[in-house]
C-alpha cells in the first residue's frame, strides 16, 4: 500500500489537458523527418509548451508562436509538468 503522497512530474504531452504546461524533457521521433519539423517550430529540450487547443485541431504554444501538431508530433513528445 503506498502511504506517502504521489504526484505525476511528467507525461506525454498528448495527455495534457488545455492550459496545462510543461517543459520539453524527451522527443521520441521516429522517424526523423519529425524531429527536424519539432525543432523548426521551436519544440527542444528544455522549452516550455503549453496547450492552447486540442479540438478540432491540437495546437500548442511555444514560445509568442502557437503551432498545429499532427499526431505523430504529439506522440512525441513527453514532457516535464509545470504550474498553471
Amino acid at each position: 500500500m503506498l502511504t506517502t503522497g504521489f504526484s505525476v512530474q511528467g507525461s506525454s504531452l498528448k495527455l495534457l489537458r488545455f492550459g496545462e504546461r510543461g517543459v520539453v524533457a524527451r522527443i521520441n521521433a521516429l522517424p526523423d523527418a519529425t524531429a527536424q519539423k519539432l525543432r523548426q517550430m521551436g519544440v527542444t529540450l528544455g522549452q516550455m509548451i503549453a496547450i492552447e487547443q486540442r479540438f478540432p485541431r491540437f495546437i500548442v504554444r511555444v514560445g509568442n508562436t502557437c503551432h498545429a501538431l499532427d499526431e505523430t508530433m504529439i506522440n512525441a513528445i513527453y514532457v516535464r509538468l509545470t504550474e498553471r
